[in-house]
C-alpha cells in the first residue's frame, strides 16, 4: 500500500500546474517541526500544500502527501504507516491532509512528533470543532496558520492573471487616492466586484462556475452532517436545526437578529441556539460581530449575526427563494475582509462598525454622512457602487485589497 500512496502523491504533484497562489502562500512556512493549516472547506488548503511541496521542497523523494480520509486509515494506525515510510522509504516530510477525518488524530500526531525528532509534520483540515480544539492541544508543538476565502484582490489576480499588490488598513483609510490610482488601469472594476460578491470567495469558482452555488450548499451540508455531526454525535433531527438557523439568518437584517428571536422562530431554547451559533461560527458558516465593550459589559453584550460570506448568503437565498439584500451583502463583505486581514472588528453606535479607533458607516451610492457627521475626524462612509473616493468617503471594493 505504501507504493500506491507514493504513486498517488507523485501523480498529484505532476498535475499541480497552478501558477497563482493564495495570499497565505508567501508567509506559510514549515520552520517548526509541526505545522498546521486550518481553514473552512473549499478555501484551497490542499492546493497550497501541493504547491508548497512542488516549489519549496528541493528533494521530493523524502516527502509525501497523504489524505487521511482514505479508507485505508480506518484499518491501520497512522503512526505505524509513518514508521514504514520512515524506515523503508526515507520519508522525512509528512503532509497530512483532512486530519480531522482520522480518529484521535491529535494524540497520534503528538506521538509521531515525540517518536521521530528528525521529521516534519504538516497537517491540514477544515475548521471543524475537532480540528480547532485539537490544534490548540498541539499548540506547544505546532505553528498554526489560518486561511480564509479569497479577497477581491485575489479574485482579480486569478480571474485576469495579473499581479496586484495588497494595501494595509492605514493605506486604504489614509491614502485612499493613491490606492485607487494604483487600480485605475483595471477595466470593469465595478463589474468584477459584483461578480466577486456572488461568485468570488472560494477558489473552485475557476473550475466550475455553473455549479458553484450548488457546491456551496454541499459545503454547508458536509460541514453540518459530517464535521459537526461527527464531533458532537448529534442526531439528524438536531442537525436540521443548523440549516434552519442559516436559512433564518438569510431572511432577517442583521441588526434585527438576536438569540431570542432566533430561538422563538426556530423552536429551540436560548442555550441551544447560543451553542449552535458558536459552532456555526467556528466552522466557518456564520460570522459573529460583537459590540466593543469592556469589563462586565462583555458578558452582557450581544452579537450581530451574519452568514459567513457573501457567496454563502447568495447560495442560501437562492435555495430558499428569498430576496437579495444589498445592505446585508455589503456588511458581510466588509466584515469578512477585515477579519481575514487579521484585524478585530466591532459593531458600533457611531456608524456601523469600529476597527481600531476608526468608525465606518456602510452603504450604497446615496448613503449620507448623517450617522457619522459628529465624528468626521475618525469616521468614514464606505460606499458601494462608486470607484473614486471623496472626503471621508471610501469605495467599498478597496477593502477587498487588504490581503
Amino acid at each position: 500500500m505504501r507504493e500506491t500512496f507514493i504513486a498517488t502523491y507523485r501523480r498529484l504533484l505532476t498535475n499541480m500546474n497552478y501558477k497563482t497562489h493564495r495570499y497565505l502562500f508567501d508567509s506559510f512556512n514549515i520552520k517548526s517541526r509541526m505545522t498546521g493549516l486550518v481553514g473552512p472547506r473549499g478555501t484551497g488548503k490542499t492546493t497550497l500544500l501541493l504547491q508548497y511541496i512542488k516549489e519549496k521542497i528541493q528533494d521530493k523523494n523524502v516527502c509525501i502527501y497523504l489524505s487521511l480520509d482514505h479508507i485505508y486509515f480506518t484499518q491501520i494506525k497512522l503512526i505505524d504507516f509513518v514508521r514504514d515510510l520512515y524506515e523503508i522509504d526515507g520519508i522525512r516530510y509528512y503532509f497530512l491532509d483532512e486530519v480531522h477525518k482520522y480518529p484521535n488524530w491529535n494524540q497520534e500526531l503528538k506521538n509521531i512528533y515525540d517518536s521521530y525528532p528528525d521529521i516534519k509534520v504538516i497537517y491540514s483540515g477544515s475548521s471543524s470543532m475537532d480540528l480547532i480544539r485539537g490544534a490548540y492541544d498541539l499548540s506547544r508543538r505546532s505553528a498554526i496558520f489560518k486561511i480564509g476565502g479569497m479577497s477581491f484582490r485575489e479574485y482579480l489576480v486569478f480571474r485576469l492573471n495579473i499581479n496586484l499588490n495588497s494595501f494595509n488598513f492605514d493605506q486604504i483609510v489614509k491614502k485612499t487616492d493613491a490606492a485607487v490610482d494604483y487600480l485605475s488601469d483595471i477595466d470593469r472594476l465595478k463589474g468584477y466586484f459584483i461578480e466577486y460578491l456572488d461568485y468570488g470567495y472560494y477558489p473552485f469558482i475557476f473550475e466550475d462556475k455553473e455549479n458553484y452555488h450548488q457546491k456551496l450548499l454541499n459545503i454547508i451540508d458536509k460541514t453540518i452532517y459530517e464535521d459537526i455531526s461527527n464531533y458532537y454525535k448529534l442526531k439528524t433531527e438536531n442537525l436540521i436545526s443548523f440549516k434552519k438557523i442559516m436559512s433564518y439568518l438569510a431572511t432577517i437584517p442583521p441588526g434585527s437578529l438576536n438569540r431570542n428571536n432566533i430561538s422563538n422562530n426556530i423552536g429551540l431554547d436560548f442555550k441551544t441556539v447560543d451553542n449552535y451559533l458558536n459552532i456555526l461560527n467556528e466552522t466557518g458558516l456564520v460570522c459573529l460581530v460583537k459590540e466593543n465593550k469592556a469589563g462586565s459589559g462583555l458578558l452582557k453584550g450581544t452579537d450581530k449575526i451574519y452568514l459567513d460570506n457573501s457567496n454563502l448568503y447568495r447560495a442560501v437565498i437562492n435555495e430558499i427563494g428569498f430576496d437579495y439584500r444589498k445592505g446585508t451583502v455589503r456588511e458581510i463583505f466588509f466584515i469578512k475582509m477585515i477579519k481575514n486581514y487579521g484585524e478585530k472588528i466591532y459593531y458600533s453606535k457611531i456608524g456601523d462598525f469600529q476597527v481600531k479607533s476608526t468608525y465606518f458607516e456602510i452603504g450604497g451610492k446615496s448613503k449620507t454622512k448623517k450617522q457619522i457627521k459628529d465624528n468626521l475626524r475618525n469616521s468614514y462612509l464606505v460606499k458601494d457602487g462608486i470607484i473614486y473616493p471623496s472626503r471621508n468617503v471610501i469605495p467599498l471594493y478597496l477593502f477587498g485589497f487588504l490581503y
